[in-house]
């Protein structure tokens, strides 16, 4: 190549480039960036079906899984620490002495009495019904059974659908190898917690009768519980836009 030819060539090379081309590549490395940006931040404003660790800041709500979230297998560990949570909450107390309230009100138990001694034993006797089941249904039962105590929210899908499936976390659970099972933790937990609680009340509650019944309240209690934890994210959405 000539002398003459090789400036020729170099001269070509230092053009720049023509404004509309440079434009055009600004705009897209613009776009790209733009795009990237609303890919990165698109997880972190998914807030559907995301659990908050309370309820209305009071009601715990710790072993309540958001959908999709993948945890690892619960720890023997794990289950005491949330079960012990569970009964000990502050809440715990708040909400054992409304119902030891309404209980010496309704005066189920006369053997109890009024007053302020008689509020006293209704108390301690709803503070131990709780802490009763919470461990026979969340720790003991689950731990033997090797099955996994948390909810875990299906936040998709119709009312009717997602209610049903709530419900149905009574009768079904997972084991902690993630297999779907019979829940025999809360089954038979709820159950034995109920009879358990008979042996510190009146003799009269220590009827097969009166264990069943409560059992049953036991077991309809906790089905109405997992309701309102699978549609907690929507109303808490909904209401308070995920600010708790």
């Amino acid at each position: 190549m000539s002398l003459a030819r090789a400036q020729s060539v170099a001269s070509v090379d230092d053009i720049p480039d023509a404004p509309d081309t440079a434009l055009a590549q600004q705009t897209s490395d613009q776009s790209g960036g733009m795009r990237s940006q609303q890919q990165t931040s698109a997880d972190p404003t998914n807030l559907e079906g995301k659990q908050t660790k309370r309820i209305l800041w009071i009601v715990p709500n710790f072993r309540s899984v958001s959908v999709d979230e993948k945890l690892p297998p619960q720890s023997l560990k794990d289950k005491f620490v949330t079960t012990t949570l569970d009964s000990f909450d502050y809440s715990a107390f708040i909400f054992a002495g409304m119902l030891a309230g309404v209980a010496q009100a309704e005066n189920s138990y006369p053997e109890f009495h009024q007053g302020a001694a008689g509020y006293g034993r209704y108390y301690w006797h709803t503070l131990a019904d709780q802490a009763v089941e919470n461990y026979n249904v969340e720790f003991i039962f689950p731990t033997v059974l090797k099955q996994d105590s948390r909810y875990y929210t299906l936040g998709r899908g119709g009312i009717i659908k997602r209610t049903a499936y709530s419900f149905s976390r009574v009768l079904i659970t997972r084991t902690d190898s993630g297999n779907e099972t019979f829940n025999t933790s809360e089954i038979m937990g709820a159950g034995s917690a109920s009879a358990i609680s008979s042996l510190y009340y009146p003799s009269r509650e220590r009827t097969w009768t009166k264990i069943g019944q409560h059992w049953l309240t036991n077991v309809s209690l906790d089905g109405m519980t997992f309701i309102f934890k699978e549609f907690w994210p929507d109303i808490n959405n909904a209401i308070f836009h995920q600010k708790q």
